[in-house]
């Protein structure tokens, strides 16, 4: 199929524009419109994956075209074995979102608009191969996400969207110069990915050193990584359910997938030196970090946030051990956090609209008054404690398996962390669900369906990945086997 990233990445655009010509009374209508625009994204995105050459290691689907031949800035995207996993998720979590928003009411029309453009941003970023159009929607991807949450979001939205946006800023301005400097080391001078991953032998050591480093701080802000992590537990508390939603499950993964991209694929020699003494180290830090402050906190959107941080420090750990195992265990933690962690805050959400807190002391036994919710909710954090049999389990025990091989220290202390991990899940269970029925909320009302709706695709990932994650690891093997074998190559 002809030009189909673009379709993919452009559709959401065309959709805002719509929106944005409708009436602003007419909320319906809005929403609608805007959900609708998000199903030949999602529907393209299956289309991908289905006919996805899994054999084969390179970019597919590939459009490539002058856009500002004077720079020799060119359009061109496409996808491989490893971007195709994040569009498909960046695909459902965007239509489910749009499910998620329908309790919006105030400025609808902005709402939905915006939302739509980031949208775009974040579908552009996966796909593009050339790095000044991927710079170009790293940073669109900004602008919403700042208004979504400072408009939007809860009593503090205006702090926590500053903090998100200038900790992001900060990282975009170090990833801009190491940019500059790559498209001045080539003679004729190029943001073609393809030519600079070509051309890494041409890089001195020290080069390769000093970009490395300015783009993992750029990076890791997203993940993100201590100490650059202060902005994402604000930012979550203070989003809309379907932003927190958005945050966790494809801003983050940003992240990593720009290190697997970028750092990785162009700075091979730094990369082999410099991830296999830190992002060893800093991966097994956040695991066993982020589960502690988990275990600290009161606020239960907040407790989610925190796991994130410990959940995404596998995928660190994963890339670090230049290892199969541990590169593909990554890549699929990438997407099964993805899929996990969007059901936890659509799950918060959930009750949130209903008792208008999350104070865990607040709740008990929602378990006999919310059955169904408590059951889904129950599979969301068994999930998250990466129980056998459901997806989390396999990605994380890969990052292990592969782990062990190089770091077998770091990764006992990595493991370690499940018990702190069960300890905040079932904490919070037990006080949440079970126990003494509140009487101030014996009459709160079950789970919907437009709510199960967004949680249902979820939880048969979930479950399926859980059994059979073979369609995920043969979509990135070959990829991701090329990749570390570039990087220990040097």
């Amino acid at each position: 199929m002809d030009h189909i990233l673009t379709l993919m990445t452009f559709i959401p655009v065309a959709g805002m524009v719509v929106v944005l010509c409708l009436p602003s009374a007419a909320h319906n209508l809005i929403k609608w419109t805007a959900a609708i625009t998000t199903v030949p994204p999602l529907l393209l995105a299956v289309w991908l994956f289905v006919n996805f050459d899994r054999s084969q290691a390179g970019f597919q689907f590939v459009e490539h075209s002058r856009w500002i031949p004077s720079f020799n800035i060119e359009y061109f995207v496409g996808v491989d074995g490893i971007s195709i996993t994040m569009v498909l998720l960046t695909a459902l979590l965007s239509f489910l979102c749009m499910f998620a928003s329908w309790g919006i009411e105030k400025a609808v029309k902005g709402y939905f608009a915006l939302f739509l453009l980031l949208d775009a941003a974040m579908m552009g970023v996966f796909v593009s191969l050339d790095f000044f159009l991927f710079y170009i929607f790293w940073e669109l991807m900004l602008l919403p996400m700042y208004f979504l949450i400072g408009i939007w979001g809860g009593p503090r939205r205006e702090y926590a969207a500053i903090k998100f946006f200038l900790y992001t800023l900060a990282g975009s301005v170090l990833m801009l110069l190491a940019l500059l400097a790559l498209y001045f080391s080539q003679t004729p001078h190029t943001f073609d990915m393809t030519k600079l991953m070509a051309a890494h032998a041409s890089y001195s050591h020290q080069f390769q050193t000093v970009i490395w480093i300015a783009l993992f701080i750029g990076f890791a802000i997203k993940i993100p990584a201590f100490p650059f992590h202060t902005w994402l537990p604000d930012a979550h508390v203070e989003a809309p359910t379907a932003i927190s939603v958005i945050l966790a499950g494809v801003l983050l993964k940003m992240g990593t997938y720009g290190i697997l991209r970028i750092n990785y694929g162009m700075l091979p020699v730094a990369t082999a030196e410099l991830a296999y003494y830190f992002l060893g180290a800093l991966g097994a830090f956040n695991i066993v970090y982020g589960a502690l402050c988990a275990m600290a906190q009161t606020d239960l959107k907040k407790l989610v946030a925190y796991s994130s941080i410990s959940h995404m420090g596998y995928v660190m750990l994963g890339m670090a051990s230049f290892t199969p195992q541990g590169i593909q265990g990554a890549v699929l933690q990438m997407f099964n956090h993805g899929t996990v962690t969007a059901m936890l805050f659509l799950l918060v959400g959930v009750i949130y609209d209903r008792a208008h807190h999350r104070e865990i002391a607040g709740f008990g036994g929602l378990a006999s008054i919310m059955p169904v919710y408590t059951g889904m909710a129950g599979l969301a954090f068994f999930a998250a404690l990466g129980l056998p049999g459901l997806s989390a389990f396999i990605s994380e025990i890969l990052v292990l398996l592969g782990a062990w091989q190089r770091y077998p220290v770091l990764t006992a202390i990595g493991a370690s962390a499940v018990v702190l991990t069960a300890g905040y899940i079932l904490w919070m269970m037990q006080r949440v669900f079970l126990g003494k029925v509140n009487e101030k909320y014996v009459g709160l009302p079950e789970i919907s369906g437009r709510e199960l709706f967004t949680l249902a695709p979820l939880a048969v990932i979930v479950i399926i990945l859980g059994f059979y994650p073979r369609p995920i690891l043969d979509l990135m093997s070959q990829s991701l086997n090329s990749l570390n074998q570039f990087v220990l190559g040097g």
